[in-house]
């Protein structure tokens, strides 16, 4: 009994699975990962001073200062706590000013 073959190389099929198997995982999980890391990255080089902003640990607060790294922020009247600025996860004045025009 003779079976037919396929003419191509099974190698080339190997290799072909192998790639687009590692073009799912790019487009899938690193590449949302580094759009990701971009927008954060841009995001801590256009804070300012007056921007409503909320750390990692969920803390809300308003930006006093920024130097060497680190933020001041503004939690209430008279206090204040140094937060480092890889810590600001996102901005909220554009939120807050948006759900403020909402509710009136």
């Amino acid at each position: 009994m003779f079976f037919l073959q396929s003419s191509t190389n099974p190698g080339f099929i190997n290799l072909l699975f192998f790639g687009s198997i590692f073009l799912i995982m790019y487009f899938f999980f690193l590449r949302p990962q580094v759009k990701k890391q971009k927008a954060q990255t841009k995001f801590e080089t256009e804070m300012g001073k007056g921007d409503e902003v909320v750390t990692s640990s969920g803390i809300i607060g308003k930006i006093s200062k920024i130097e060497n790294g680190i933020v001041y922020l503004q939690i209430d009247q008279k206090t204040f706590i140094k937060v480092l600025k890889g810590a600001i996860s996102k901005e909220m004045t554009a939120n807050l000013n948006q759900a403020s025009t909402e509710s009136k």
